[in-house]
């Protein structure tokens, strides 16, 4: 017994932010992406998005390259085949290398329709029992708006706040402004800004406040993000340096960081990301979810895996008009006193509008 995919199909989106997202690796203005249904013998139905931008900024990995290998590579891997379990992908797409983000897009969406195969919630299918997931919104480098938009995000009831940083940004404005919020958690995120010439300037933000740091220094900086984690009393976090179980062992080993960011679309999917969060589990490593100026297909997956027991810093989530003046998902997403209520539905828990994806 188990599941035939009988269908596989991709559909690419396009859609304007309602503001431009600053980073120090880039500007995003509009966001692009390809959107997975996969459908079994019995017509239901499961949904993936892939998360890769449309230039190789962020990982080498882009949209039109996803496209090329879902549709050409790993689709002919599934179609007509039966599956036991959600698993199976991940040893379906083993003779594939790299791709993760096109992998991802495609095994996410098999997972959630093993859920609605066996009629639960995907976050009770995985093992979550958190129902409430804490949201948390991100604040772009902008130092000029920087203090309006943390009162924005605390009005709204956000109870973590991520302020995007670079070597230029000002101590004492980001010691005062996270200040005025004793009550809030505050995230860095240098998305790997800093450098060995920039380290002491680094180490400044030590006293600032953050709850964590994540990625000050480039991908493959580890002797630096060790050295860092010695000296400052400042939790240490990993992002982009994070790719595979592999390199979370690699970090344990070199004590180069305290945290992790949990980002599934880079992990390769569902599988991959759950043997990571046991790993992290037993050695004591810091986890949460990250976000990737997202849909809510990706994002409703990432709440899935937030309600995971071992999860319990708040990830990156924020309500579905926070990027977008209209989301692809039924209902959107919606932060109530600082929280996202977790879908009693099989699956994901939300329907797909994909008449909404501006084709």
């Amino acid at each position: 017994m188990g599941v035939m995919i009988r269908e596989i199909s991709f559909q690419r989106i396009h859609k304007k932010l309602k503001k431009p997202f600053v980073t120090s690796l880039q500007t995003v203005n509009e966001r692009e992406a390809i959107i997975v249904t996969v459908v079994s013998d019995s017509g239901l139905e499961g949904f993936g998005e892939c998360v890769a931008f449309s230039t190789p900024w962020y990982t080498e990995e882009t949209v039109e390259s996803c496209a090329f290998v879902m549709e050409r590579v790993l689709k002919p891997l599934l179609l007509d085949r039966t599956l036991s379990s959600p698993h199976e992908v991940a040893t379906a797409f083993t003779p594939v290398k790299g791709n993760n983000m096109a992998k991802a897009a495609i095994e996410m969406a098999v997972w959630d329709l093993f859920a609605k195969y066996e009629k639960v919630p995907l976050w009770q299918y995985i093992g979550g029992i958190h129902k409430d997931i804490p949201a948390g919104v991100v604040v772009a480098a902008n130092p000029d708006r920087l203090v309006d938009d943390i009162d924005l995000a605390a009005s709204n009831g956000y109870s973590r706040i991520k302020i995007k940083i670079t070597p230029e940004s000002d101590v004492a404005l980001l010691k005062g402004a996270i200040s005025r919020y004793p009550d809030i958690l505050f995230f860095a995120d240098a998305n790997g800004g800093f450098n060995k010439d920039s380290f002491d300037q680094f180490i400044l933000f030590d006293a600032i406040g953050f709850t964590l740091i994540e990625q000050p220094f480039g991908e493959q900086e580890w002797d630096l993000h060790t050295q860092a984690k010695k000296q400052m009393k400042t939790p240490i976090c990993l992002d982009e340096s994070i790719k595979s179980f592999h390199d979370v062992e690699r970090m344990i080993v070199m004590q180069a960081a305290d945290i992790i960011v949990l980002k599934m679309g880079r992990f390769g999917g569902w599988h991959e990301t759950l043997k990571i969060v046991e790993l992290c589990r037993s050695n004591g490593i810091g986890m949460w979810v990250g976000g990737m100026i997202e849909f809510g297909i990706s994002k409703a997956h990432n709440l899935a895996l937030a309600s995971l027991p071992d999860i319990v810093l708040p990830g990156d989530f924020s309500n579905s008009r926070h990027f977008w003046e209209e989301d692809l998902i039924v209902p959107e997403i919606e932060v109530v006193d600082g929280k996202i209520e977790l879908k009693q539905q099989a699956g994901i828990g939300y329907s797909v509008d994909l008449n909404k994806a501006g084709l």
